[in-house]
């Protein structure tokens, strides 16, 4: 089951490789002669070849391949995946308008009788669909919060929608595309058609199977805090352990329900120096409302391990650990992990809660401070009783006194919270003078839409791939 061994390709690399990707029917299509077009047809050429290969490719940038994540973490793989979305969706819309555009500067109502003949003539139609399905697929995902679906259900239409729009498109291109009716690029795009039925059976049929073939068992459940659990799971007789770093995150299911599509995310809240794992959840939506009524020994499907936010991926001299509510869970694994090794790195640990019977494990984090070189930064929004708890937030100044003594060029933060929790600490966190590289974090909710310094310059690095591919389409309308 473990990924920490396989191949993984940098931030870099994967940006080159996609825009490589983005290319290459762009380069077979050079070789082609076919008849001659005005420049902007041949861009929209080019925007359909280039969005159907990149909807091909979202579905290996979902973090499920350690390949392509492995590097990357959650966090920065979806920040990916969903802009990749944004031009992927413009060049499919665009596609079909740059065909009419010359028409239509000349002639605009001409152009509208275009439009409408490629938007309603049967020939198109496999084109049409895959326009409609992303359309309602991106719509979907953005609205996904106010729309009255279960999460499995959200996502089970998610990938029927994406099948339909790379299917639908793989058809169109190949039934009236001007340089994918035949030669090279036909064969591109039935190896494309293959390779995501490669993708879906390893998603959907080989996990599964391995679910059912390697299962888990529920070993006990324990409350931790308010709607808070501790589940302890083992390796059914026959199933592998599960060699996986402290802080990273698997794949959850339970029960009868072990298929890949009714899995969850959940971060492993344990050392791997134990047997076993344990996880640590929150009663907080439709599959953790009654995760403290599982049943000791219920069979249970994992999925993993996944993820970056784990120590040895960072090898700091010197870590901050903070969590924010539920998302204790992979500090508590570090923490628990230093203790397992004895750990002498100096360690600083702050752990935030709205109330008082939202903190979880206390006495076992003051305990680590008796074996480790550990000091706990404890706060509560809603005031406290103990006198180590800090009644408040955790602000820059507390965050500044944390830091007392610690190089911040040789110090790592790893933090997982809410995501305006995370947005604040990350930034506060760039003012007291930790490098950007240093500050490592994982959200478990993106709700609100908040952005960190950080998070703006992966999304500018990540636009400068789609101008890379915008380039691309420049290009080729240039050249062919």
């Amino acid at each position: 089951m473990s990924n920490l061994h396989a191949f993984r390709l940098p931030g870099p690399g994967l940006a080159l490789a996609y825009v490589a990707c983005a290319g290459l029917p762009l380069v077979l299509a050079l070789s082609q002669n076919v008849a001659p077009a005005a420049r902007w047809e041949y861009a929209a050429a080019a925007m359909g070849m280039i969005a159907l290969l990149g909807m091909a490719v979202q579905f290996v940038t979902s973090g499920r391949f350690e390949a392509v994540s492995g590097k990357l973490g959650i966090d920065k793989i979806m920040g990916f995946h969903k802009l990749a979305a944004s031009w992927v969706a413009l060049a499919v819309v665009l596609h079909p308008l740059a065909y009419i555009w010359p028409t239509w500067a000349q002639n605009p109502e001409l152009g509208w009788l275009r439009l409408h003949f490629y938007m309603t003539d049967p020939t198109y139609r496999t084109g049409v669909v895959a326009l409609g399905a992303l359309v309602v697929l991106i719509a979907s995902s953005v609205l996904r919060d106010r729309l009255p679906w279960r999460y499995e259900g959200w996502r089970g239409v998610h990938v029927v929608l994406g099948l339909v729009a790379v299917f639908g498109g793989l058809h169109h291109a190949i039934a009236v595309g001007r340089f994918s009716a035949q030669g090279p690029v036909a064969l591109l795009w039935w190896g494309i058609g293959a390779a995501v039925l490669m993708v879906m059976l390893t998603l959907y049929g080989w996990r599964w199977v391995r679910l059912h073939r390697q299962p888990w068992r529920l070993a006990s459940v324990t409350k931790r805090a308010d709607r808070m659990w501790e589940l302890d799971i083992q390796p059914a007789p026959g199933t592998p352990a599960l060699p996986y770093q402290a802080g990273q995150f698997v794949w959850m299911t339970e029960g009868t329900r072990r298929f890949p599509l009714f899995d969850h995310p959940f971060s492993i809240a344990d050392s791997p120096a134990r047997a076993g794992l344990s996880l640590l959840i929150k009663e907080a939506g439709d599959f953790t409302d009654h995760i403290g009524a599982l049943p000791e020994g219920r069979t249970i499907g994992i999925d993993g391990p996944y993820g970056e936010f784990s120590l040895q991926a960072h090898d700091p001299k010197s870590v901050l650990l903070i969590g924010g509510g539920v998302g204790i869970a992979p500090v508590l694994g570090i923490l628990r992990d230093m203790v397992a090794r004895g750990d002498k790195r100096p360690v600083r640990l702050a752990y935030a809660v709205g109330s008082e019977p939202n903190f979880a494990c206390l006495d076992e984090m003051r305990a680590a401070t008796r074996t480790l070189d550990l000091q706990l930064w404890l706060t509560c929004e809603d005031g406290a009783s103990a006198p180590d708890i800090l009644a408040g937030r955790l602000t820059q100044e507390r965050l500044r006194a944390m830091l007392a003594g610690l190089d911040p060029a040789q110090t790592k933060a790893l933090i997982c919270g809410p995501g305006p929790m995370v947005v604040a600490v990350s930034d506060a966190l760039l003012d007291l003078g930790l490098p950007m590289a240093n500050v490592i974090y994982e959200r478990f909710d993106y709700a609100t839409g908040a952005k960190s310094r950080q998070d703006r310059v992966r999304s500018r690095n990540i636009m400068a791939v789609g101008g890379g591919v915008a380039a691309l389409v420049a290009g080729f309308a240039v050249l062919a």
